[in-house]
Order: C-alpha cells, then sequence, then structure tokens
C-alpha cells in the first residue's frame, strides 16, 4: 500500500466555514496523511477570493508542526505578487522548520485582475515571474547576492536562513499554455497540471511537456510530472456532483468548472485516476472537498487492492 500510495498527494482543505478554521479537523487531515502513507499533502494560494481561504505558507508552517514526514508543498504559490529577498527567507524558514520536506508549486496564476491590488502591472507579470524565480534560487543558492535586474537590484545581499535542502527545494512549475510548460521543462524540476484542467487536457498538456523534455535533451527522471485531481467518490453521484458545485462556486466563483472533476463510484474514480497515470503522471494530488478524511480512507483502501 506503501509504495503505491507514495505516487499520490492530498490537497489541503483550507476554506474557513462560517468564518472559523476547524483546526482539529485541519490536524486530523494531516496526521491522516502521514499515517495512510500519501506522499505530500498541498495547498493552493487564493490572495483575492471570495473564499475565505487560508494563506498557504503559514499554513504549511502548521502542517510542518502536525506531521513528521509527509512532504509539504504549494500548488501553487503565486510568486509574482510577492517581493522575492522575503519569500525566498519565509520558504527557507519552512524548509528548515519541516526538515527539508518543502516541494515549492510556483505560477502565475490565472487572474490578472489580482496584480494591481499588489501595485504590480499585469502587463509585466511574465518578465517579473521569471525575474523573481531566478532571484530566489540565488538568495537560497549564494551567500553575497549581487542582482541587477529590472525588477529588484540587490548589492551583496546576505539573507538567511538557507534552505536544509540543498541547492534548494525542487521548485515545480504551474501553468496551462505551452510557454508556461516549456519555462517548467527549461528552469524548473517538475511541472503540476491545474485542478481546472480535464483528464483528457492533462493528456494534452502531457504529451507537450513530454516534446519539451525531448527539444531540451533533458532526462525525464530529473523531472515530474504531477496533476491536481478534484475527486468525489460516492454511490450518489448527482448529490456529490452538487456538494462539488457548491465549493468551486466559493472557491472559484464557477460552478460549472466542476466538469473537471472526477465524481462516481470507486471503479470509476480508479479508472479516471490510471487514466491519468498513464497520461505520464508521476504523482496525482487528489482532492476531495468534503468529508476528507474518509475520501482518503476509500482512495487508500483500494490503491492497497492494485
Amino acid at each position: 500500500m506503501v509504495s503505491y500510495l507514495a505516487r499520490f498527494g492530498v490537497g489541503i482543505p483550507q476554506v474557513v466555514d462560517r468564518s472559523r478554521l476547524d483546526v482539529d479537523g485541519l490536524r486530523s487531515m494531516l496526521e491522516a496523511t502521514e499515517e495512510l502513507g500519501f506522499h505530500s499533502a498541498w495547498i493552493m494560494d487564493q490572495p483575492l477570493t471570495t473564499a475565505p481561504a487560508l494563506e498557504p505558507i503559514m499554513t504549511l508552517c502548521y502542517a510542518a508542526a502536525v506531521t513528521g514526514s509527509v512532504r509539504l508543498g504549494t500548488a501553487v504559490v503565486l510568486t509574482a505578487i510577492r517581493q522575492p529577498v522575503q519569500l525566498a527567507m519565509q520558504l527557507a524558514t519552512l524548509d528548515q522548520l519541516s526538515g527539508g520536506r518543502l516541494i515549492v508549486g510556483v505560477g502565475l496564476g490565472g487572474r490578472a485582475d489580482y496584480y494591481p491590488a499588489f501595485g504590480i502591472s499585469a502587463s509585466d507579470r511574465v518578465a517579473r515571474f521569471t525575474e523573481g524565480i531566478d532571484l530566489l534560487k540565488r538568495v537560497w543558492t549564494e551567500e553575497n547576492v549581487t542582482f541587477t535586474g529590472r525588477f529588484w537590484q540587490t548589492e551583496a545581499l546576505s539573507a538567511q536562513p538557507k534552505p536544509l535542502q540543498q541547492p534548494h527545494p525542487p521548485i515545480w512549475f504551474g501553468g496551462m499554455s505551452k510557454p508556461a510548460i516549456d519555462r517548467a521543462v527549461r528552469v524548473g524540476t517538475g511541472w503540476i497540471g491545474a485542478g481546472i484542467s480535464t483528464v483528457d487536457q492533462f493528456k494534452q498538456q502531457a504529451s507537450l511537456v513530454r516534446g519539451a523534455l525531448v527539444a531540451t535533451g533533458r532526462d525525464p527522471a530529473t523531472f515530474t510530472v504531477a496533476k491536481r485531481l478534484y475527486v468525489a467518490i460516492s454511490s450518489d453521484r448527482d448529490r456529490s456532483l452538487e456538494r462539488m458545485r457548491s465549493w468551486w462556486n466559493v472557491f472559484y466563483g464557477s460552478p460549472a468548472m466542476v466538469a473537471a472533476a472526477v465524481v462516481g463510484d470507486l471503479d470509476l474514480c480508479m479508472q479516471k485516476i490510471n487514466e491519468v497515470f498513464d497520461s505520464g503522471a508521476d504523482l496525482i494530488i487528489l482532492n476531495p472537498v468534503f468529508d476528507v478524511v474518509d475520501q482518503m480512507r476509500l482512495l487508500a483502501g483500494a490503491a492497497s487492492a492494485l
């Protein structure tokens, strides 16, 4: 069971219900992630949303405190709206606190309208994103950083702490377009398919990843392909779809996007999960949005039988 479940991560519940977080429930979910043998626990970054969503880095600090072995990841943190030196120090601190368990998923996000709220022009977001990742890596790996960029400049900067993982935590990129996938292969150590992409869309995107790996001459063994998969196991598909739509409406503001989710009985869900693996995924981030621990146990039981 453990070896197969090592190919699965789990999405961390982060929507605060009725203005009060169920801390005990969050802790139970994180403890179950380790108990059941999942590879990792993942959190999203939704800085401006109608949903009361927990901030990812601070939530992962809590996760680091209540777990001991499961890896912890952001999928994805919007680095371009953050100051990269400060972000580097925050993530390095998290890597230290977790004992070197951090995976840093990064991305632009699908909402250009986020950027003006942070005093940033959306028209510059790709350039800001790529420059920020470069500075982030240098802060992690160099003792005295002199950096002359378009958006940031440093002179003999010494920023501490450094990450526990050397040279730095794995950096996985999100993004659905070909330029985003090419950037992931060129600069990162992995790529994460979005939860709002259907299984068929993921197949097309994974094909682009394979093509980019071949074009750059990169060994696929050095690059991880992941996919977030919203899932609900239930014999009552209509009721589960309605519950899923309600959650998507709160979190994404678009219940119609639930078409990307996999909802149905256990056999159907496992069939779709295996389609994602067969399409080239090394890791699937399973994301139930209700009855999370119960769903995790059902999935773990099904995986153990394979």
